[in-house]
């Protein structure tokens, strides 16, 4: 897949070594973590599996694309994973978490943390790449078991409808975009007008006073939110952990929800489906 050259697993214990500590029971976790990184980083199985993982443990937060959130970082273009050899920086976040910086400990084995890893590394090496790699036929699921699906198991049809709201979205968009935007629907993160996609996502800031602002989200981090209310006034505030109250409300939730629930004959049968509506 073209990763960079890493660290071997004997360097790793001779770095522990050349700090005062012994391969030991204080290294086993970190020796463990590489040597199970080492193993999966060219199996796609690991790379899918960890895709899964990230949308369940991370999603909620980092955006199922790991594009980040309200609140959470971009993580494909953070620096400790661009950085990061074999797990030897992320490993340890995902082991215990950043609970100073609003981050719990997930309860994820070395194994479920070498998968994150691996996907993580395909995620950063491809929009690194983004101009370099093609993109071959997607069409390849089933369009009736898709749309049994469809209004089936999946419930896709309690929020849409073919001959609604998604008529004629398979002359709209082609196959690859088409399968990427049911998958993980954009919201316009990083856009800055009160017009953007992004101003689908709405917040509702409540000061300490009482008083509460709500609009259309321009921006958010731990530090900041900024929206523009209904009369397009722009409203700025500072955070200072939960001061004050800040209230998300993504419409978009329930779709990177679904996410880690489909299998790859749902998303290809879905696809297909979605298609054959011309």
């Amino acid at each position: 897949m073209g990763y960079r050259s890493s660290i071997s697993l004997q360097m790793l214990l001779f770095a522990a070594t050349a700090l005062g500590q012994s391969p030991g029971a204080a290294d086993k976790s970190t020796a463990a973590s590489a040597a199970a990184i080492a193993g999966s980083k060219e199996n796609p199985a690991a790379v899918n599996r960890g895709a899964k993982l990230f949308a369940t443990n991370c999603g909620g937060c980092h955006g199922t694309n790991g594009k980040g959130g309200p609140g959470a970082p971009d993580l494909i273009r953070s620096v400790l994973v661009l950085d990061d050899e074999k797990g030897i920086l992320i490993a340890p976040v995902l082991r215990e978490g950043r609970p100073d910086q609003g981050m719990p400990k997930p309860n994820l084995t070395e194994p479920q943390i070498a998968d994150i890893v691996a996907w993580l590394h395909v995620q950063t090496y491809a929009a690194d790449h983004r101009t370099t790699y093609t993109f071959l036929d997607v069409v390849t699921g089933d369009a009736k078991k898709g749309q049994a699906y469809f209004n089936g198991a999946g419930k896709c049809s309690t929020c849409h409808a073919a001959t609604g709201d998604l008529a004629g979205i398979g002359k709209k968009y082609e196959p690859f975009a088409l399968q990427s935007r049911w998958l993980q629907p954009r919201d316009g993160r990083g856009a800055t007008s009160a017009d953007s996609p992004r101003s689908a996502i709405k917040v509702t800031v409540t000061l300490p006073s009482g008083e509460s602002v709500s609009g259309k989200v321009d921006h958010i981090d731990d530090f900041n939110v900024s929206l523009y209310d209904s009369s397009g006034e722009y409203h700025s505030f500072a955070r200072e952990g939960t001061t004050p109250k800040v209230e998300v409300h993504d419409p978009l939730k329930a779709h990177r929800d679904l996410l880690p629930q489909y299998t790859d004959a749902d998303i290809h049968n879905v696809t297909a489906y979605l298609v054959t509506l011309k």
